[in-house]
């Protein structure tokens, strides 16, 4: 169940949060088309600046995008000149003000996207796939990480007959609505077809705070008084 499920949309409300925040009644078609055109243009622009996922909210008349790369040096630009004109751009695809921030992945071995695309890079230059493979999950498991899991698939080594390998250490508790599990998949473009990367990382739990209602606050009496 847990590898059919996409485990982000899995947790949603639980441990994760959307990437997308705002609400729309009528033009919710046209500002989807504007969130998906913005994602598209911070893709193809930092396709070399290691961008692992980017968040959109909206306001009554502002957008805010959030970039979350682990090369900030090469967004920002000399002197800011990188950002500023990546923020143009985006402002011309909507009609409301611009935001655009610029987030440090700290640690790139525990982003399953930046993992991933490591490895397709890898594959793209025909390096050998098991390789590959174990060269990321023990760079992963070295950065700290609880579990990781990594699967190929495609005509792997440009044999005739696709096929899918994995490689698995650590725990990865896939069904487990606390588990911070970091997600990725990436295709690799080779010269005998696409092959697909898909990595999970699991990074310990997250301890949701329960929010007592504030009539039962209230009547809840002290320890020890």
């Amino acid at each position: 169940m847990g590898r059919k499920v996409h485990p982000y949309g899995f947790r949603l409300g639980v441990s994760r949060t959307w990437n997308a925040k705002w609400y729309a009644d009528r033009d919710y078609t046209s500002l989807l088309k504007e969130d998906m055109t913005i994602r598209r243009l911070v893709t193809r622009r930092l396709a070399n600046a290691s961008v692992s996922q980017v968040e959109i909210e909206r306001g009554i008349n502002h957008v805010t995008v959030t970039v979350h790369t682990a090369k900030p040096g090469i967004v920002i630009g000399k002197g800011g000149a990188n950002v500023e004109a990546l923020r143009q751009q985006i402002g011309r695809l909507t009609t409301r003000k611009v935001k655009l921030e610029i987030k440090e992945i700290r640690q790139p071995e525990l982003d399953a996207v930046l993992v991933a695309t490591n490895i397709a890079q890898q594959l793209a230059r025909r390096i050998a796939f098991r390789k590959a493979i174990k060269q990321s999950v023990q760079r992963t498991m070295k950065a700290g990480a609880k579990g990781v899991r990594i699967q190929v698939s495609g005509r792997l080594g440009g044999s005739e007959m696709a096929r899918r390998e994995w490689d698995k250490e650590g725990r990865i508790p896939v069904g487990t609505l606390r588990a911070d599990i970091s997600y990725g998949q990436v295709h690799a473009h080779t010269t005998y077809g696409r092959i697909g990367v898909k990595v999970w990382i699991y990074r310990g739990d997250v301890i949701a705070e329960r929010q007592i209602p504030r009539d039962q606050a209230a009547t809840l009496t002290p320890v020890g008084a």
